[in-house]
Parts: C-alpha cells; sequence; structure tokens
C-alpha cells in the first residue's frame, strides 16, 4: 500500500485547483528535462568544437535539422498517444487507457526499427543532396549514421515519457535523462580527449546515453500499478486505438516533418556560405534551442491539460488553461531569448574559439532569439488546438503559414541579390510566426465556439 502511495504520487489531477500553480508543477521539470535532452546535442558541439576543430563543430552542428526532419514524423505519433492516455487518464477509462499504453510502446520500437534503418542507408546521399560543404561531409554521414544506431532507445524514451506526461508525472523522466546526460558528458570526454574518436566518439556516447534512458523509462512503467502498468507480455497493436492515435498524431506528424523539411531547405542555404556561417549558425541553433525546449514544455502542458480536462468534461478549465499557458510562454520568451542574445558572445565562445563563428552566430541571434517568444506563442495555441481534438487544422495552418511563406521566400526573393544574404533568411522565421499565431488565434475561437455549443452550460 506505502509502494502504491509513493508511486501516485507522481501523478497528477489537471483537472481540480489551480491552474497556474499545477501548470508550474508540470512545466518546470519538463523544461529541465528538454533542457537536458538537448545538453546531450550540445555536449557533442561543444566537445568536438573545442578538442577537434570547426569543421568538427560543423559536421555534428548541420545534423540537426535532418536528424529532426527524420525523427518527427515519429515523434508526433507519442503527441497522439499523450493526447490519448491524458483523455482516458481523466475520464477514468482503465481498460482503453491499458490499450493505448501497450499500442504506444509497441509503435515506438517500430518506429525506432525504421528510422535505424533509413538513417543508416541514406545519410551521406541525404547530406549530399543538402549540399553539406565537402569539408565535413565524411564526417557528418558518421555521426549521423551512428547517431541512428540509437533511434529505437530514443523513441522508446519519448513515448514512454509522453505516457507519464499525460498522466502528470513530469519528474521521473527528469531523474532519468539526468544520470543518462552526466554519462553522456562523460563519454564524450573519454572518446574524444583521451581516444581522438572526434564525432565518432560523441555520436558513441550519445547512443549509450540514449539506451540508459529507455532502459529507466522500461523499468519505472514496468514497475507500475494500476492502469499505466507496462507488461510486455500485453505488448501489441489495438488497432482502434492505433487509429485514434494516427487520427491525432499523424497530421502532427506531417506537420513536425514538413516544419523540417523547411528547416532543412533553410540550413541547406546556409550552407551556400561556407564552414564558417555553417559553424556559426550551428552554435546559435544549439542556444536557441535551450530557448525553444523551455517554451515548448507550455505547449506540453497546454495539451495535457486541456485533454485531461476533456475527459474529465471539465470544459469551464478550457480557456484559463490557454490563457495561463500564454502567460507563461511569452515571458519565458522573452526572459531566455533576450538572455541569450545578452550574453551571445560568451555563450557562443563555449563552444567555438573563432571569432569570425561567433560574429556569425550573433547574426543569427540577433534575429530568431530576440523574437522567440512568438515561436511560443503560436506553439500553445496549437497545443490548446490538439488537446481538444483537432490535429489537421493547425497542421494545415502551419503548413501553409510557416513552411509554405519561408520556402516561398528562399525560392523567390532569396534568388535576387539584394536579399541573398544570411539576415535574410533568419528574417523568414519571425514573419512566418507572427502570421501562423495570427491565423492560428482565429481557427482557436472559431473551434471554441463550435465545441462550445455541443457543451451546452458548460463551456464557460
Amino acid at each position: 500500500m506505502l509502494q502504491k502511495s509513493k508511486i501516485k504520487s507522481y501523478e497528477m489531477d489537471m483537472c481540480t485547483g489551480s491552474i497556474l500553480k499545477k501548470m508550474l508543477l508540470f512545466s518546470l521539470p519538463l523544461m529541465a528535462s528538454s533542457v537536458l535532452q538537448l545538453l546531450f546535442n550540445a555536449a557533442d558541439i561543444i566537445v568536438v568544437g573545442r578538442f577537434s576543430g570547426d569543421n568538427a563543430l560543423a559536421a555534428v552542428g548541420s545534423n540537426t535539422a535532418l536528424i529532426n526532419l527524420l525523427t518527427n514524423f515519429f515523434m508526433g505519433l507519442s503527441i497522439g498517444a499523450n493526447v490519448l492516455v491524458a483523455r482516458y487518464y481523466g475520464a477514468k477509462q482503465d481498460k482503453d487507457l491499458v490499450e493505448t499504453i501497450h499500442t504506444s510502446m509497441l509503435l515506438s520500437i517500430y518506429s525506432g526499427i525504421i528510422l535505424t534503418v533509413v538513417g543508416v542507408l541514406c545519410a551521406k546521399q541525404i547530406l549530399i543532396w543538402m549540399k553539406t560543404p565537402e569539408a565535413v561531409l565524411d564526417l557528418a554521414a558518421v555521426y549521423l549514421r551512428i547517431y541512428f544506431l540509437g533511434m529505437t532507445a530514443t523513441m522508446i524514451y519519448n513515448f514512454g515519457s509522453a505516457i507519464l506526461r499525460a498522466v502528470g508525472d513530469t519528474r521521473r523522466p527528469l531523474y532519468y535523462l539526468v544520470v543518462a546526460g552526466v554519462v553522456n558528458v562523460i563519454l564524450n570526454l573519454v572518446f574524444v580527449i583521451i581516444f581522438k574518436l572526434s564525432v565518432m566518439g560523441v555520436a558513441i556516447a550519445t547512443v549509450i546515453s540514449q539506451c540508459i534512458s529507455a532502459v529507466l523509462i522500461l523499468r519505472c512503467l514496468m514497475r507500475e500499478t494500476g492502469s499505466i502498468k507496462l507488461d510486455l507480455r500485453k505488448l501489441s497493436i489495438n488497432k482502434s486505438k492505433f487509429l485514434k492515435i494516427a487520427q491525432i498524431g499523424l497530421p502532427a506528424s506531417l506537420q513536425g516533418v514538413i516544419f523540417s523539411l523547411s528547416n532543412v531547405v533553410i540550413q541547406s542555404s546556409v550552407n551556400l556560405f561556407g564552414e564558417t556561417t555553417v559553424a556559426g549558425n550551428s552554435a546559435a541553433a544549439n542556444i536557441e534551442g535551450f530557448v525553444y525546449v523551455s517554451m515548448n514544455s507550455l505547449y506540453q502542458a497546454t495539451i495535457s491539460f486541456t485533454s485531461q480536462n476533456v475527459g474529465a468534461a471539465k470544459y469551464e478549465r478550457i480557456n484559463k488553461i490557454l490563457y495561463t499557458a500564454q502567460l507563461c510562454v511569452i515571458v519565458v520568451g522573452l526572459v531566455l531569448g533576450n538572455s541569450a542574445l545578452f550574453f551571445g558572445r560568451q555563450l557562443l565562445s563555449v563552444y567555438t574559439g573563432s571569432s569570425e563563428v561567433i560574429d556569425a552566430g550573433m547574426k543569427r541571434l540577433n534575429i530568431i532569439a530576440r523574437t522567440y517568444a512568438l515561436c511560443g506563442m503560436m506553439d500553445v495555441m496549437v497545443g490548446s488546438l490538439r488537446g481538444l481534438g483537432y490535429s489537421v487544422m493547425p497542421m494545415i495552418v502551419s503548413l501553409i503559414g510557416a513552411c509554405g511563406l519561408r520556402l516561398l521566400w528562399i525560392f523567390t526573393f532569396f534568388r535576387m541579390e539584394r536579399f541573398h544574404n544570411v539576415t535574410s533568411l533568419y528574417l523568414t522565421y519571425t514573419w512566418s510566426w507572427i502570421i501562423t499565431f495570427s491565423v492560428h488565434v482565429i481557427c482557436w475561437l472559431i473551434v471554441r465556439r463550435k465545441l462550445g455549443r455541443q457543451w451546452g452550460s458548460k463551456n464557460v
């Protein structure tokens, strides 16, 4: 009984009490977890940048957009699992909850295997299509192939943590990432400094750390009690639950893929300006990543809080959840984004000692970090819509408003001499966030009015 009480204390009832207090309790551990997960890649970039040179830095950093492109499809499915688990948990539908969890975890294994095959076999060719500079091509391919050998572990951890998030547990994934992150940093230093393995060493260290986090999350779920307990003997794909996960997750997957594709195209355009610009862009993007994942924790909170309250028929809390999340994400985005800009040179110097690379990184931070709160506001709108069960609408808006505008700029104005510079590339992010956020607000108001009529008197 004591053990059960201890386990249950990690869960959170998102349907009662103060929304702000509980959202902070939910988001802060998730924010820390996301930062630690990003540190896996940051440790790779910092170690190779300081001990293996700028080409190694560019080789590892230039893979970020491509890795996101190949993984975002399946990560979108984990969002579908999160929404479904939270809804069944809020509604206390235990049988549906059990089926969803076991379907999700088997789906994570299949996803990882597919990604490993694609990543290992196609790495170099995709990098060539991205116009990766010849000087870093072979190093980038080595890093990418090894990285994707650990993709099954990555998927298991992310699907497993999505399940825990759905029931309000963001603390244990944080603990597991602390362990895996420490191991990753130590192995980075050992493999690169002592064994001189350069990008191969940091890739191996990352894979080992991913495996550790996956084992810990599996152990957690298998030792659970009640409906969220994972029994490996029950792993199977329940058709109806898979279809429901896909209904929410596939639009999110497609959006993630197209978003990443637009970023790959932008990365390819950045590659045209040479190794120094690529290295500076990679380091700055990595710094911005810490701001993004901090804001993204509010997006994840919006999904889980909205889904649980819909499941529990607490419709009167939906508006308050959105307003609270927007307030939080604006504060986080403005404070962290502008802090990244203010301390930009000091932060970039952690990655490289080259003044030219630091100057290149500052060009990106001066535009993107300054306005990053807009991206968080856009994502929170998407999170609310997905929590309400609407996934196709935000996908279409995001694809047209963000990706479409960026690609249109690159294939038209960017080709003109006047706009053929990295500054014009970075500005496409800011304008796409403003336009897409505005359209999402309109869509949310339409959806909320429609659902309000369906829910009747509980719509306020």
